[in-house]
């Protein structure tokens, strides 16, 4: 007889995400056990489930605390500001694993997420991608809802795909937004809501711009894949944009009805696409 699958740790940022994945494990039969960092995850968010917060440099206190509670698989989900050194006041467990990180720690955050997954392996744990749990948060390639770009509107989007392979290449961000073949914002660490902000202040005449989201190229979708909510949606329209598009099978929808409820009520379009050649 095989043995039985342990609980699903999962490690949360901030946002509805850790939420999704925990329902999911528990449909799939699984505990599950949630840790939230202290300052990126919302309370009202994970409290239905055994959870503790902790701070992110209490890594010998996050091992001891999902070992406790059985967990063999890992998710990492949600998003979390990248802190500065001197903020992370590292326990001993935590110093070890910073000292094992090296040069991740200055590199950028697919270098230091790819990093971080790896140490996780190598403390026996199974680190897994929210999509495995979330299959229906990710759609195939295609037009969702009643809008559908015109012909500026996909010109825009290839640009806007070329900028973010190039972006991605350099590990600096997943998204941009471009109006007309003019560039009007790229993503860096700041996310997406923020980036949008800038392109509404840049945002020039005619019609709007649009946004595209994409996995970098080589990223591990194991951490930090694109995601797409209905505040996203919002944002998008207060920028004054046309529609949203991001990468098909490589993006999660926090709440794809609402996604869609959103972008019809305001007449943004939203597609799913394959971006070709992928640069993999």
């Amino acid at each position: 007889m095989s043995a039985q699958p342990g609980a699903v740790g999962i490690l949360a940022g901030g946002g509805p995400l850790p939420a999704r994945v925990a329902e999911a494990v528990v449909a799939a039969g699984r505990p599950v056990f949630i840790l939230g960092f202290e300052g990126f995850a919302e309370p009202e968010v994970i409290n239905p489930w055994r959870h503790r917060f902790v701070r992110l440099g209490a890594a010998g206190q996050m091992l001891a605390l999902l070992r406790a509670h059985g967990c063999t698989d890992l998710v990492l989900i949600g998003p979390i500001r990248r802190p500065s050194l001197r903020s992370l006041y590292p326990d001993a467990e935590g110093a070890r694993i910073l000292a094992r990180l090296g040069r991740a720690l200055f590199a950028g955050d697919d270098g230091l997420l790819a990093a971080l997954v790896r140490i996780l392996g190598d403390e026996g744990f199974c680190v897994r991608g929210a999509h495995e749990f979330l299959a229906h948060a990710v759609v195939p390639p295609g037009i969702l809802g009643r809008v559908a770009p015109d012909e500026q509107a996909m010109a825009d989007i290839q640009r806007g795909i070329e900028v973010v392979h190039a972006l991605g290449r350099m590990d600096i961000g997943q998204g941009c937004v471009v109006q007309h073949g003019l560039v009007l914002a790229v993503e860096a660490m700041e996310g997406t809501d923020r980036m949008l902000a800038r392109a509404g202040e840049c945002r020039q005449p005619g019609e709007g711009g649009v946004l595209v989201k994409l996995l970098k190229p080589g990223q591990d979708k194991r951490a930090d894949m694109p995601t797409i909510g209905p505040a996203t949606v919002r944002n998008a329209h207060l920028a004054g944009l046309r529609g949203l598009a991001f990468e098909a099978g490589h993006t999660l929808l926090t709440d794809r009805d609402a996604c869609v409820r959103e972008a019809d009520q305001v007449g943004l379009f939203l597609i799913a696409v394959t971006p070709e050649p992928l640069a993999r």
